[in-house]
């Protein structure tokens, strides 16, 4: 199972109200849990033996560039579009701890531009620009957990 498919899920079971979901394949197990009158409230557990994995599994490859959900203008700064997290993971502003950023405060940024990296079980997944214009906050701190439609970037898009 991939994440796009665990995600799948997870928006799945959110919408049908469902307050536990659970599959077990031979060599993973996920539970999804939420609670009733909050949709969103969600636990996942997914446990994988290391040894039934795969090496190729196991070491990070690059995926799909999922595309980050642009979100609706910040109440404060009205002026500046929040580029929000597409999935749960690890935030990462560069692809290696030697290499360059992917995006600083004022640089400008087109649709199709990576500005961050998502780790998320072992896959590195390359977050692109759905705006154009000039990054004006990083809100997260490299290295650090983020949660789904979590805000990862202030954008001008003047």
């Amino acid at each position: 199972m991939n994440i796009k498919e665990i995600q799948d899920l997870i928006k799945f079971v959110s919408r049908q109200n469902v307050t536990e979901v659970e599959i077990e394949q031979k060599d993973f197990k996920i539970t999804i849990k939420s609670e009733e009158k909050k949709s969103e409230a969600q636990q996942i557990l997914v446990q994988a033996p290391v040894q039934a994995m795969p090496q190729a599994i196991a070491a990070p490859v690059p995926a799909a560039a999922p595309v980050a959900p642009v979100a609706a203008p910040v109440d404060e700064e009205s002026k500046y579009v929040t580029v929000l997290s597409p999935m749960i993971g690890t935030f990462y502003r560069s692809a290696g701890p030697d290499k360059d950023q992917f995006v600083s405060v004022g640089d400008t940024i087109k649709p199709g531009d990576v500005v961050c990296i998502i780790e998320a079980m072992k896959l590195f997944n390359e977050i692109e620009a759905e705006i154009s214009g000039r990054i004006v906050k990083v809100l997260v701190d490299d290295s650090t957990p983020v949660e789904y439609d979590q805000p990862l970037f202030l954008v001008d898009p003047s």
